[in-house]
C-alpha cells in the first residue's frame, strides 16, 4: 500500500502502519520469502519491522484491515470501548473476493507468496480507489 499511495503521491494525505494482533515476531523483518515476493512485485519491504497493534491504533487510525476472519476477531476483542476507527477484512476492497481471507502462504512455495502479494496490491488498489474518491484526489 505505500507504494501504491507514492505512487500517487498521497503521503501527505494517508497514514499508513502495519501491525500484527500478536507479539511473537515483534521487531523482527519480514520472512525472507515475502521480501523475496515483494522485490519481483517491484518493491522493498526489508526495512520494516513487526510491532503489535496498541489501543491507541484505534483512535489513531480510521481504518484497520485485518487479513484473515482470526486476526478480524482479534482486533475487534482488543478494540477499546470508545475508539473510532472501522475494522474491515482488507479483501472487503477486493472485487474478485470481497472479505475473503488473505491466503496464509508461510507453508507454501514462493509462488504462494507471490499470490499473496498480488491478491494484496489488488485490494490495496481497491481501496485506494475508495481513498480517492473520498478525498476528491484524481491522480
Amino acid at each position: 500500500m505505500r507504494a501504491l499511495v507514492k505512487k500517487q503521491n498521497l503521503d501527505e494525505t494517508v497514514q499508513l502502519d502495519s501491525a500484527g494482533t500478536g507479539d511473537w515476531h515483534v521487531g523482527q523483518a519480514p520472512d525472507h520469502r515475502a521480501q523475496a515476493a515483494c522485490r519481483r512485485a517491484g518493491f522493498n519491504i526489508s526495512s520494516h519491522r513487526a510491532r503489535q497493534v496498541c489501543p491507541e491504533d484505534f483512535s489513531r487510525f480510521d481504518l484497520i484491515l485485518a487479513c484473515d476472519g482470526q486476526n478480524l476477531r482479534d482486533l475487534r476483542r482488543m478494540c477499546p470501548a470508545g475508539a473510532t476507527a472501522t475494522i474491515r477484512m482488507l479483501r472487503d476492497y477486493d472485487k474478485s473476493a470481497p472479505g475473503d481471507d488473505v491466503p496464509d502462504p508461510y507453508y507454501g512455495s514462493g509462488e504462494d507468496f507471490d499470490e499473496t502479494v498480488q491478491i494484496c496490491l489488488d485490494a490495496c488498489e481497491g481501496l485506494l480507489a475508495q481513498i480517492k474518491d473520498k478525498t476528491g484526489e484524481s491522480h
